[in-house]
């Protein structure tokens, strides 16, 4: 009898820790994707950070529990194929390939030592006093810090486009910023670039068919919400982060990190 008592025991113990691993995996997160620009404080622009804000903005998170994992990470959790992530995570990623990443926020990232994306337009590399090197986005990769995704070849608005050319040419536009600029970046840097930024925010549903055409398995925009897996794969949003929002409103915005039971599969539109 207590032989037959330990193994209903054991039995329950197991079904227990099965049932509640499930219940962890099944959890739903809300994941703040912080999209910044330009670091260089001595620039004017309407997007731009200053190198002491981002800091305390680093220091915040660091202090609050939150936890900056990588890009790669949140796809593959918003893909579900992994099964969760610490319980407030955030990401933090920069647009265009301003030269003030490498100078100002490079010593940053390496302080806190988190990870970064960066979404790229190769058109602008090089060119110009305020834009980054291939020398230096290399450099950049090579800390193992910073992953280089796309971001389209010259960073074109789509609406604009589509309404200036005609049928045939747009299609050959975006064909040439979606696939061209991500041979280029795999090209000059040696990486493999899955990831996808909208200029200005802009898609629609063409452009998402496109873009898992070139071969992205996800695209971002700034639509101020959180990444969840209720949002389709070329439409996860995130929040544009600049000088002029106050801690109180950066700490709004990446509270929301929290896990909900249930995983949603509707597709919003």
């Amino acid at each position: 009898m207590l032989r037959l008592r330990n193994l209903f025991s054991c039995l329950f113990l197991i079904i227990s820790v099965l049932l509640s691993g499930t219940a962890f995996a099944a959890d739903s997160f809300n994941i703040p994707i912080l999209c910044y620009h330009n670091f260089n404080p001595t620039i004017p622009g309407s997007m731009n950070m200053r190198p002491k804000k981002f800091e305390a903005q680093l220091k915040w998170l660091r202090d609050n529990g939150f936890t900056v994992i990588p890009l790669q990470e949140a796809v593959e959790y918003l893909r579900g194929t992994r099964a969760s992530l610490p319980a407030k995570p955030v990401v933090i990623t920069a647009d265009d390939g301003w030269r003030s990443v490498y100078t100002y926020m490079l010593p940053l990232v390496r302080k806190y030592n988190i990870p970064v994306t960066l979404f790229i337009y190769p058109h602008a590399i090089s060119q110009g006093k305020n834009a980054m090197t291939w020398a230096q986005l290399k450099e950049l990769r090579q800390t193992g810090l910073f992953d280089i995704q796309g971001h389209t070849y010259w960073h074109p608005n789509f609406k604009q486009e589509k309404k200036r050319l005609s049928s045939s040419e747009y299609e050959k536009l975006v064909k040439t910023q979606l696939v061209n600029s991500k041979k280029i970046l795999e090209d000059k840097l040696g990486t493999k670039v899955t990831l996808l930024a909208w200029p200005f925010g802009i898609y629609d549903d063409y452009l998402e068919q496109e873009a898992a055409k070139a071969g992205y398995v996800m695209a971002f925009s700034i639509d101020a919400r959180t990444a969840n897996r209720s949002y389709r794969p070329m439409a996860q949003p995130r929040f544009m982060i600049i000088e002029g929002q106050s801690m109180k409103t950066f700490a709004s915005i990446v509270n929301r990190a929290t896990a909900k039971p249930g995983i949603m599969n509707a597709k919003k539109e």
